[in-house]
């Protein structure tokens, strides 16, 4: 009888522990308040005299982003029908995150339209760069990618407020 009222009870606590559990929604999180909108990069002053420089432009939508980035080259990298006199342009999107004071992406290349891009000129695979953000305001973020030690001036051009969509 003893064992019986004990494996009863084990049964309840099991079962009242699982009522309470429940699974995250379907719905994407809400990012980064601060970055939600377009950015466009300022012009750098150096830009002329480095050999290859890219232009940054983002979207970010709750948690996640959409870039652009235009290339200007003075060296050629890839075949000659890529190289497209030295000036290209390359498609990401994914997610962010912010940590601290880092701004983390994990994201693909991507075609112009924001799909899937398997082979192609440029790169292809992961878009995972890190920047450092400096300095944040209502119209202006400065940040400095780590890989490349560059600082990335971007000046806001509209604003876009998170509505979480589902997944």
């Amino acid at each position: 009888m003893r064992f019986t009222y004990f494996s009863f009870s084990l049964l309840l606590a099991a079962v009242l522990f699982s009522a309470s559990c429940k699974f995250n929604p379907d719905v994407q999180g809400k990012g980064f308040a601060a970055i939600q909108g377009v950015w466009e990069e300022e012009p750098g002053k150096y830009r002329d005299s480095l050999l290859q420089y890219t232009r940054h432009q983002f979207k970010f939508t709750c948690d996640s982003f959409y870039a652009t980035l235009e290339t200007t080259a003075k060296a050629n990298y890839y075949d000659d029908s890529c190289f497209n006199n030295g000036h290209w342009k390359e498609y990401a999107k994914g997610n962010y995150a912010v940590s601290n004071d880092t701004l983390y992406f994990n994201g693909t290349f991507t075609k112009s339209n924001f799909k899937q891009k398997l082979s192609g000129c440029y790169r292809i695979g992961q878009y995972i760069p890190v920047f450092l953000i400096k300095h944040t305001s209502a119209e202006k973020i400065e940040l400095l990618n780590l890989q490349q030690n560059i600082s990335v001036v971007l000046k806001l051009k509209e604003k876009i407020n998170c509505n979480p969509q589902p997944l």
